[in-house]
C-alpha cells in the first residue's frame, strides 16, 4: 500500500509450468526468433527472418508484428545459453521504452520448469501503459502453453 492508501500497481507479471521436454529443446524455440510466432500467445508476432538465433546479450533481432507493416527490434539484455533470455523491444531505430520480456528455464522433475515474465517497471511512455496493463498472467500462460505443446511434440 502506498502512503495515500492506494494499492501499488504490479508491473511484473509472470506465468510458469513444467514442460515435458529437455531444457535445450525448449530454449531453442525461444532463442530462435523465427520460431516465436509459433508459440506467441498474444498473437502479436507475424514472422522473423531466419538466421537471427540469439547468441549473447547485446544481440538485436527484428520481428514483424501482426499489425501490417509494423516491425520491432528486440535488444537482448540477459542471456545464459539454455537457461535465460530477456529482451527489451523497441520500434526500429529507437531506444527501448522500458518493458522487458524474460524466459527462465530450470531442470525439474518431469522436464523443465519454464517461467515467462513481462516486466514493465521501467516503462515511462504514457501511450504504452494501456497495452502494458492488458498483458496479464493469462496471456503469458497462453504463450507458455503453446510453447509446451510445440516442445512436447518435438521431443515426444
Amino acid at each position: 500500500m502506498s502512503s495515500n492508501g492506494e494499492q501499488a500497481e504490479s508491473r511484473i507479471v509472470s506465468a510458469e509450468r513444467v514442460i515435458a521436454a529437455p531444457r535445450t529443446e525448449i530454449f531453442e524455440l525461444i532463442a530462435d526468433p523465427a520460431q516465436q510466432p509459433r508459440w506467441d500467445g498474444n498473437d502479436n508476432l507475424s514472422e522473423a527472418a531466419p538466421g537471427q538465433r540469439v547468441q549473447a546479450a547485446g544481440d538485436v533481432f527484428t520481428m514483424e508484428l501482426t499489425k501490417a507493416g509494423a516491425f520491432r527490434e528486440n535488444h537482448v539484455v540477459e542471456f545464459e545459453e539454455g537457461r535465460r533470455i530477456a529482451w527489451l523491444p523497441a520500434p526500429v531505430g529507437e531506444q527501448p521504452p522500458g518493458h522487458l520480456w524474460r524466459w527462465e528455464l530450470e531442470d525439474a522433475e518431469g522436464g523443465t520448469l519454464v517461467r515467462h515474465t513481462y516486466d514493465w517497471t521501467n516503462l515511462k511512455d504514457p501511450a504504452r501503459m494501456e497495452r502494458a496493463r492488458a498483458t496479464t498472467a493469462a496471456s503469458l500462460q497462453a504463450s507458455v502453453d503453446r510453447l509446451a505443446a510445440l516442445a512436447e511434440q518435438v521431443s515426444g
